[in-house]
C-alpha cells in the first residue's frame, strides 16, 4: 500500500496544510482494497473488548447505540451506520495502512476507525478535535466541510454531540482510494450514497487538562515534588494579606524547578505510551526460551502487537531508555542503538537485529516481551 499525494510531498502537506486547512487528495490511494469485509467488522462488533458504535435516525430523531452487536435486520437496509474504532488493535493489516503517514510520529497517532454505512447512513454535523485522514473504501460518500468559526454544537443525543449548519467550503464526493484530510475545529457531515466503508486515521494530543491531571497522579504515586518553598532572607511584611510580586515568582519558580526535563520526559513517555484500549496479550506466559528467539528468528519475524505503544525521547535515547506500554525500560548503553529499531519498526527481521543477537541481556529482554505478547512470530 502506497500513498500519493498528488503534487504535494509530505513536506508540502505538512507545511501547507497540516492543522491549517482540509485537503482532498484524489486516488491517494491506487486500487485501493478495503482492510475487512462488513462481515468482518460486524464479527468485530460482536466482541464486548471492541468499541462499537451504530447511528441511525429513529422518527426523525438521531440514535446511538454501544454495542456488542448480534444483529442489524431490524435496522433496514437504508439510513445507518456502524463504526468500530482502534481497528489497529484488532486487524495486523491496518499497520500497512499507517505506515503510509509516517511522515507523522507515532506519539500523534490515536487509532484507526473504521465504518460501514448502508445508503443515506452517517452521524450527523459535528466537529472533531484532532486530525484525521478519511480514506474511502468501497462505495461512494458525499463530504460537506465548512470553515472554522464560532459553530454552536449541541447534543443530538446523549452520545452525539452535532454542530448547527454550516455553509460548506468544500463539498466533493469521495471514490475508492480518495482521502479527505481535516484538521481540528473544521465542520463536517458525511452522507453515504451506496453502501460503503471508509478508514479514518486519526491524530490527536492529549488536553493540558488531561495532562496535568495525569501529571498530578505521577508525582503522588512516586512522591515526587514534596520539597517545601523555601524563602529564606524574607524581607518584613507590612500587609498581612497580600502576596508579593516576589512571592508570586518564588511560587512560580518551584513550580517550574520540579517540572524538570527528566519528570517531563519520564512522565510523558509513560502517558504517551499507554494503550487506547486493553491489549489483545496472552493469557499465561508462551514458555519461549531465548535460545528458541533466536533459532526462529531465523525463519521468521517478530511483529508488534497491534496497539501497543514504543516510543523514545530524542535526549535521553543515548542514555538507555525507552517507554513500553506505560512503562519506562532501561538498557545498558551497548544496546542503545537498538532502541530506534524496536520503537521505529513494525516488523523486526533477524537481519535488523543481527548486532544484538549474540548479546545475552538483550534476548533475554526480547524474550520477555515475546513471552508477554508484545511481539508475536509471523510466518514470512
Amino acid at each position: 500500500m502506497h500513498l500519493h499525494l498528488g503534487e504535494l510531498t509530505p513536506e508540502t502537506f505538512l507545511r501547507d496544510y497540516w492543522q491549517k486547512k482540509p485537503l482532498v487528495i484524489r486516488q491517494g490511494f491506487k486500487n485501493f482494497e478495503d482492510l475487512l469485509t462488513p462481515e468482518e467488522m460486524a464479527d468485530l462488533a460482536c466482541d464486548e473488548l471492541v468499541e462499537s458504535r451504530r447511528i441511525y435516525k429513529e422518527l426523525g430523531q438521531w440514535q446511538a447505540e454501544f454495542g456488542p452487536f448480534d444483529s442489524y435486520e431490524h435496522l433496514g437496509e437504508n439510513d445507518w451506520t456502524l463504526v468500530v474504532q482502534a481497528l489497529n488493535h484488532w486487524l495486523p493489516d491496518t499497520e500497512k495502512l499507517i505506515q503510509c503517514f509516517d511522515f507523522i510520529p507515532r506519539w500523534r497517532f490515536d487509532d484507526v476507525m473504521v465504518s460501514y454505512a448502508t445508503p443515506g447512513g452517517g452521524v450527523g454535523p459535528h466537529i472533531d478535535l484532532y486530525d484525521v485522514f478519511i480514506c474511502q473504501g468501497s462505495g461512494r460518500r458525499r463530504w460537506r466541510v465548512g470553515d472554522r468559526g464560532p459553530h454552536k454544537e449541541f447534543a443530538a443525543h446523549p452520545a452525539l454531540l452535532h454542530t448547527e449548519a454550516f455553509e460548506a467550503i468544500i463539498d466533493v464526493e469521495l471514490l475508492p482510494g480518495d482521502i479527505l484530510y481535516l484538521p481540528p475545529g473544521f465542520p463536517h457531515e458525511g452522507v453515504t450514497l451506496e453502501a460503503s466503508m471508509s478508514f479514518s486515521v486519526g491524530y490527536r494530543t492529549a488536553s493540558a487538562k488531561d495532562m496535568v491531571s495525569a501529571l498530578a497522579d505521577h508525582l503522588i504515586d512516586n512522591e515526587l515534588g514534596c520539597d517545601q518553598i523555601a524563602d529564606p532572607g524574607r524581607p518584613l511584611a507590612k500587609q498581612s494579606g497580600k502576596i508579593t510580586d516576589a512571592d508570586l515568582v518564588r511560587i512560580k519558580a518551584q513550580l517550574l524547578d520540579t517540572l524538570d526535563d527528566k519528570l517531563i520526559s519520564e512522565f510523558s513517555g509513560r502517558y504517551l505510551t499507554q494503550s487506547k484500549c486493553e491489549l489483545e496479550l496472552v493469557d499465561e506466559a508462551l514458555g519461549f526460551q531465548s535460545t528458541d528467539i533466536v533459532e526462529i528468528l531465523s525463519n521468521q519475524s517478530l511483529t508488534r502487537l497491534g496497539g501497543l505503544r514504543c516510543l523514545y525521547f530524542e535526549h535521553s535515547v543515548k542514555q538507555g531508555f525507552f517507554y513500553l506500554n506505560g512503562e519506562k525500560i532501561s538498557m545498558d548503553s551497548r544496546l542503545t542503538a537498538s532502541i530506534p529499531m524496536l520503537c521505529d519498526h513494525q516488523n523486526l527481521t533477524s537481519a535488523m537485529l543481527e548486532p544484538w543477537l549474540r548479546d545475552a541481556d538483550f534476548i533475554d529482554m526480547l524474550t520477555e516481551w515475546v513471552n508477554a505478547g508484545f511481539w508475536y512470530f509471523e510466518e514470512d
